[in-house]
């Protein structure tokens, strides 16, 4: 039996499904934290951000365009519940611990730490606007109209946007030493 799609989901909660809201979360739960994760830089605010982000979209589930995929809606509303976040913090905390896989070396679990605390340390130094373009693209896999109609701007400024997010990512790396 395959899957049921977001949209029966979307359809069986709007009709009393408890199971049916319970389902979305546990599909999209995961992607969310770890894109808001990288928006807020902080473990704690990125699990109050994911789950704020749900209790609206469970609020304004009503509202929601079937034409447009519940991925791309539901992340329009954590990229402002991240923004907000951020705006009531104005200073970066220190990153969390990553869990590390017992598989690896050591050597290879210090340097896998360091360059994504390389990377996660480089996202949080663009601009909100081009730390938005680079998760929501490069994390959630928005195409170019997704993305637009999640930040609620032009296609082309998308394009532009991610493009120069792209380089000054690239700058900050190499700044940091990070080799591709």
């Amino acid at each position: 039996m395959s899957e049921p799609t977001d949209q029966a989901l979307v359809e069986g909660t709007l009709d009393g499904d408890e199971h049916a809201f319970e389902r979305l979360v546990d599909r999209y739960e995961r992607t969310l934290f770890h894109v808001a994760f990288r928006m807020v830089g902080d473990f704690e605010e990125a699990r109050d951000v994911t789950q704020t982000t749900f209790v609206k979209v469970y609020e304004k589930l009503d509202r929601f365009d079937p034409r447009f995929k519940f991925f791309s809606w539901l992340f329009k509303i954590l990229v402002n519940e991240s923004r907000n976040a951020l705006k009531k913090r104005r200073n970066h905390e220190p990153l969390a611990d990553d869990l590390i896989s017992p598989r690896k070396t050591p050597d290879d679990v210090v340097h896998e730490r360091l360059q994504g605390e390389m990377v996660q340390r480089a996202i949080l130094d663009l601009s909100i606007e081009h730390r938005q373009v680079i998760l929501l693209r490069h994390f959630g896999e928005l195409s170019y109209r997704e993305m637009s109609w999640a930040l609620d701007v032009p296609e082309r400024t998308v394009k532009s946007r991610l493009f120069t997010a792209r380089r000054r990512l690239c700058d900050i790396l190499t700044g940091l030493g990070v080799t591709h």
